[in-house]
């Protein structure tokens, strides 16, 4: 079985790393697998391809951005928070698109490939499947909605574009998208049963089949045994219990770190902690209330110090105001720590309440502290949590969903 895969980057973000994660979980079972990708971080491996790197990409970024400016007032503020579909490269006439017995399509925003694109190839009669890596495939452009639910009802009044007119530039695009839809036969993936629930209510792709497969994760990659010690990783060696909070952009207003500065302060368990946050930040003034210890990592870029970090670690935490699936919780699981995040979203996924972590009340940073302490007092053993992490996310179970997936649909193309 030949399969392609597709997304923007082969590095940069949490779709970057599904997507090469799925990949190499693919080939590990014998699929013959590649990746085309527009811009390439330096992985000169020969399954993945980068096309493009010139003119033609930056082009199409440029003007789809410039569009977005002139419709949202000019603002910068949520430029990167939409997307539009609009300009892309072409990929129909790649050899390993020729090639392929099945398309499989991740996160191709920001000038990667249109909706024009997407149309040319459900055209080729092949099988493609779109895996969400977040909402912009159920929304007229947000890749987030947020508390908005007007991708409901075909969008307008978007708030991101500082609009209220009924009819405005995600109305379009949401039309765009139904147009494609009707005209195609793309199968959807959601990487949470979240997602899978959010796109149900969309009316986009609420009468469409979406089946839910979590993102494969390398569990081997992480033990319960650390390689270094603390003192060697930066971590204090004082006998504090380490609570890891992680993420590219730890003041992203979207990550909560506030709610979790609020939560580590409500504390009162009977256990000395530390704080170890991990991640790059821009000030640091949102951490001026914070009354624990704390150790400030800054961006930590080599996988084996990071699973480290994870194995030396109690609790690792999540306050962000959603995500899609919550990857930090799968790597701090696979370690031993502890899972503690606001539920009602695709953390969900990750843990059963009180049983392999703590869900808290969404927003109630209270209730997250106690999860804290319910994670430090009660919580499940640290062998526990990584059989589970195995049993749910490991490369190869994840890998034989997917080519269960694309046997189903070659068969049912025959």
């Amino acid at each position: 079985m030949k399969v392609t895969l597709v997304n923007h980057h082969d590095m940069l973000g949490g779709a970057s790393m599904a997507s090469v994660r799925l990949l190499d979980a693919l080939r590990d079972q014998g699929v013959d697998a590649r990746m085309i990708v527009k811009t390439s971080g330096g992985d000169e491996r020969p399954w993945i391809s980068a096309i493009g790197g010139g003119w033609r990409a930056r082009k199409a970024f440029l003007a789809e951005r410039l569009r977005i400016f002139m419709h949202n007032g000019l603002s910068r503020k949520n430029l990167f928070k939409v997307s539009l579909g609009d300009t892309g490269l072409t990929l129909h006439d790649h050899p390993w698109i020729a090639d392929a017995d099945v398309i499989v399509l991740n996160w191709f925003n920001q000038g990667m490939m249109s909706l024009d694109e997407l149309l040319t190839l459900a055209s080729l009669g092949k099988p493609v499947v779109w895996v969400m890596h977040d909402m912009w495939p159920m929304t007229g452009i947000c890749h987030h909605a947020g508390q908005c639910r007007r991708f409901t009802v075909r969008c307008g009044a978007c708030p991101l574009l500082h609009s209220h007119r009924r009819s405005d530039l995600s109305t379009i695009v949401f039309n765009n998208k139904s147009s494609v839809y009707d005209d195609s036969a793309i199968t959807f993936v959601a990487v949470s049963r979240w997602l899978q629930e959010m796109a149900s209510i969309s009316a986009l792709t609420g009468g469409r089949t979406v089946t839910a497969i979590n993102n494969a994760f390398p569990v081997n990659d992480y033990s319960i045994y650390p390689r270094s010690s603390r003192s060697d990783l930066g971590l204090p060696d004082d006998g504090s219990r380490l609570v890891v909070i992680c993420a590219a952009r730890l003041d992203d207003s979207v990550k909560g770190l506030p709610a979790a500065v609020e939560a580590l302060n409500m504390y009162s368990g009977p256990c000395p902690i530390t704080a170890v946050l991990c991640g790059d930040i821009r000030s640091r003034k949102i951490l001026d209330g914070l009354k624990v210890p704390y150790v400030l990592t800054g961006p930590v870029c080599d996988p084996q110090r990071l699973a480290d970090i994870y194995a030396h670690s109690s609790v690792v935490l999540s306050s962000s105001s959603y995500e899609t699936l919550g990857y930090t919780l799968i790597e701090g699981m696979a370690a031993g720590a502890v899972p503690v995040a606001f539920g009602g979203d695709g953390r969900d996924d990750v843990m059963t309440h009180l049983v392999s972590g703590y869900l808290a009340r969404k927003g109630d940073t209270a209730d997250l502290a106690a999860g804290i302490d319910w994670a430090l007092s009660d919580g499940p053993s640290r062998e526990r949590l990584h059989a589970e992490a195995a049993r749910r996310f490991d490369s190869a179970v994840i890998a034989r969903r997917y080519i269960d997936l694309f046997n189903n649909l070659l068969q049912s193309d025959k």
